[in-house]
């Protein structure tokens, strides 16, 4: 099988849609034979011809003609493209018209075209003062034309995917919502807890970890002084404050790690802490990597309620809330629970249902 993948950015970038794709990908080559080629949705991103193996080609501008010029057009064949949907990659307010545009006229141009579509988000909303609040009703009609021109949709949370099945009008019903996998990879052998560093892990991008310094502190110090933390490791691009140190723990900064730094750092210490609405944890690479490695994931209440399988205090903690005392023995159980949800949707489960909806 040969396909055509439409993702935002590749590495060097930093990019959580775009690692998705790229490791999915290596994942189908490596178990299924897949043959895949990149199209950058990204005019300004810099980076090689090759990546890992795989032709990437790049738009020169935000245009549908620019996309239809590296879209696969030989009438004589069958072409399946792959698009890892999200509207802020594609388009500095969430709305890439031209994106849409362009595959709608790819799929004019013959019927040997068959698009599949993971829905990585659909469209914002905001407050009155925000732009999600006027450029929602936008998003929301580029979403919809992208759900009914789509031969198959795929989306990483089931709140989607009800979405997805009324704006298909009866199209789609069979709609798989797969929470994200590790973007930072999925060790076989993990030691327990207790034969850990007391080493707690705060990871992602700027927003996310600016989140957990400047709103959680009062639960980060709870969870460091009860759970006995010895050093607070922080991974990611530079911040645009000082980080203080938390009940006189330094935060030390280790800045952007590759993927295997960044796992053998996850696989010896004891908490990764996060910042993200609960409502919204499957699609967070984060948490899921924290699952992957079994760490004891633990963050603050913020908005949302449990949804899509997971459970507070089963999967993990919500310093803010929980009313025991921290400790190893729970906390253990707690990350087992993690670590077993994660199992379902592992990337090699995910990559025999991604063909599956590609064929």
């Amino acid at each position: 099988m040969v396909i055509t993948v439409i993702v935002p950015r590749l590495p060097p970038a930093v990019d959580g849609v775009g690692d998705y794709g790229l490791n999915l990908a290596k994942q189908m080559r490596q178990d299924l034979g897949v043959v895949t080629e990149f199209i950058i949705g990204d005019a300004n991103w810099s980076g090689e011809a090759v990546v890992e193996g795989f032709v990437v080609k790049q738009v020169a501008d935000c245009s549908y003609s620019a996309l239809l010029e590296l879209l696969p057009h030989d009438q004589n064949s069958k072409y399946t493209v792959l698009l890892h949907y999200v509207g802020y990659g594609y388009a500095k307010r969430g709305c890439p018209v031209w994106l849409v545009e362009g595959l709608e006229q790819w799929r004019k141009q013959g019927n040997n075209r068959r698009l599949v579509t993971m829905f990585h988000e659909l469209y914002a909303f905001g407050a009155i003062w925000t732009s999600q609040f006027w450029t929602s009703p936008l998003q929301r009609n580029l979403a919809a034309r992208l759900v009914c021109l789509s031969d198959r949709t795929l989306t990483s949370k089931q709140g989607y995917a009800d979405i997805i099945s009324k704006f298909s009008q009866g199209k789609h019903f069979d709609i798989p919502a797969l929470p994200v996998f590790s973007n930072v990879g999925e060790p076989e052998y993990l030691t327990s807890l207790s034969e850990r560093h007391k080493h707690l892990v705060v990871f992602g991008g700027v927003g996310p970890r600016s989140r957990v310094y400047q709103q959680s502190l009062l639960a980060l110090q709870r969870t460091c002084q009860e759970l006995e933390i010895e050093a607070i490791l922080d991974i990611g691009p530079k911040l645009k404050f000082e980080i203080e140190p938390v009940n006189n723990i330094p935060v030390t900064c280790l800045g952007v790690k590759s993927a295997q730094e960044i796992s053998d750092i996850l696989s010896t210490s004891l908490v990764g802490f996060f910042n993200y609405s609960i409502e919204y944890l499957t699609k967070s690479t984060i948490f899921a990597a924290y699952c992957a490695h079994k760490l004891l994931p633990i963050g603050i209440w913020y908005k949302g309620k449990d949804v899509d399988g997971l459970e507070a205090g089963k999967h993990y903690w919500l310093a803010d809330k929980y009313q025991n005392s921290m400790n190893l023995s729970v906390g253990q159980t707690v990350a087992d629970h993690a670590y077993a949800w994660y199992q379902n949707h592992r990337l090699s489960a995910q990559a025999q249902t991604f063909v599956k909806y590609l064929k």
